[in-house]
């Protein structure tokens, strides 16, 4: 860990005295202090001393165009001279509408309307409740129960929580949370040996079905992270499960909710992640519609808190009514901020201006080829990507390995935050080639580092 000068201890104690830090046991930072960040600028943190800290994770998948990006900077300034906020409720105004048309434009055909929140974990708890209220409306009260994958996550909220498989987050508040079942996580690590991915996640998808026949007339919904498992160690799996999954619900009329607030916005390769299911024998267009979409993260480039569930028509209509019961009355007092959604808007316009999906598909080859030493490296195995997004797990018996990893990488001016074994990029869409090469090399001397960790 870096050493700290009197004015970053100083601002540390304060930090520790006053703010309550997420995803943290606060007496950790007696031994190891937080890092304090006075400034970004690309893919690049930096501290008091000028140090830079190479962002490879995008400060929790969030930050696609870089720190201080000018273009999304410009549009802030010009709506905070317009609109700062006004409630969504009885009110409208041109950011959130322009928002909205355009992400129709962009998403699955037929998700048409939107409804806006200020995290990914109320987009999911939006979701679970328009899909049961949509089942209540439409006279099948029992529809109420929900399926997600083993290892899932989808939040730390109750809801979302209730449909998140991971013990660490949801065991200590067992009480406050209705259970929901888990079918076969598609992870193509779990395989047998021999068993290609593809076979694998339709052997999943024929254990989903199986679990659909029996609870069909009880379920809601069936939610999905499509095609990465982000808190499950960036668990992948074949696109023909989300064909099949798709195929599913609609057979047995089960609402499907696609999870892409960590993969949406680009970051596996196309826009949405659910675009890349494979076409139907049929010879059908490739991609699939889910009944919910859900976005956030990296649709602001980082910037503002902001969320979106998209939804279809059926569903938007059964709500529209003269009783004010029918309605969704789920609020947000920050729904459709002007400046998130100015935000939004500007990231968009990157997308289309750079052309950076092309362009990311390019960037991902780079990466694929000079990553080779790492890959090949001794305690490296399942090696894994998905567009940007790379991960590998560490052959280590290290109890503490993922604390370890992160604190050696601070050391060499990378910041990386391992999920226990499994190491994963997921940087900045501006990543240059120069970058890259230190974030290959300097990845490759921590996991040369950690072999002496296991002792």
């Amino acid at each position: 860990m870096p050493d700290l000068d009197k004015t970053n201890a100083e601002l540390v104690a304060r930090s520790m005295s006053a703010v309550w830090h997420p995803c943290s046991q606060m007496k950790r930072y007696e031994h190891f202090p937080l890092l304090p960040v006075t400034r970004g600028s690309g893919v690049w943190l930096y501290d008091n001393e000028g140090k830079g800290y190479l962002d490879a994770v995008s400060s929790w998948w969030v930050n696609l165009f870089g720190h201080c990006n000018p273009h999304i900077n410009a549009a802030l300034r010009d709506q905070l001279e317009k609109l700062e906020h006004v409630m969504l409720a009885g009110f409208t105004h041109e950011p959130v509408v322009l928002l909205s048309e355009r992400l129709r434009a962009l998403a699955p055909k037929g998700l048409g309307h939107c409804f806006y929140a200020s995290d990914g974990a109320s987009a999911i708890e939006i979701a679970l409740k328009m899909s049961a209220h949509y089942w209540l409306n439409s006279g099948k009260p029992d529809k109420s129960q929900f399926i997600s994958l083993e290892n899932s996550y989808h939040g730390e909220t109750t809801g979302a929580l209730s449909v998140t498989d991971v013990a660490l987050f949801k065991d200590a508040y067992g009480a406050l949370i209705r259970e929901h079942a888990t079918v076969a996580s598609p992870d193509w690590r779990n395989a047998d040996a021999g068993e290609s991915a593809e076979s694998y996640a339709l052997r999943c998808a024929e254990a989903l079905e199986r679990h659909l026949q029996r609870h069909h007339s009880k379920l809601a919904a069936f939610i999905i992270e499509p095609l990465v498992q982000g808190a499950a160690g960036m668990a992948m799996y074949h696109p023909i499960y989300l064909r099949r999954a798709r195929q599913l619900c609609s057979e047995y009329e089960v609402h499907l909710i696609a999870d892409e607030i960590a993969v949406g916005m680009g970051r596996t390769g196309t826009m949405f992640a659910c675009e890349q299911a494979p076409a139907n024998p049929a010879g059908a267009e490739h991609g699939i519609t889910p009944d919910f979409l859900c976005l956030s993260k990296g649709i602001t480039g980082g910037y503002l808190p902001l969320s979106v569930v998209m939804t279809r028509d059926e569903i938007y209509q059964s709500f529209y009514a003269d009783e004010t019961a029918r309605g969704f009355l789920h609020s947000h007092s920050y729904t459709g901020n002007p400046l998130a959604c100015s935000a939004a808007l500007a990231a968009l316009d990157i997308f289309a201006q750079d052309r950076v999906l092309a362009v990311n598909l390019e960037r991902a080859a780079h990466m694929n080829e000079i990553v080779r030493p790492l890959r090949n490296h001794s305690s490296v195995c399942n090696w894994r990507n998905t567009g940007m997004i790379w991960a590998f797990d560490v052959d280590t018996q290290c109890r503490d390995f993922a604390l370890r990893c992160f604190a050696a990488a601070l050391e060499k001016g990378l910041l990386l935050r391992p999920i226990g074994n499994t190491v994963y990029f997921m940087p900045p869409y501006v990543i240059g080639r120069e970058e890259m090469g230190m974030l290959v090399n300097r990845t490759l001397a921590v996991i040369e580092l950690s072999e002496k960790w296991n002792a």
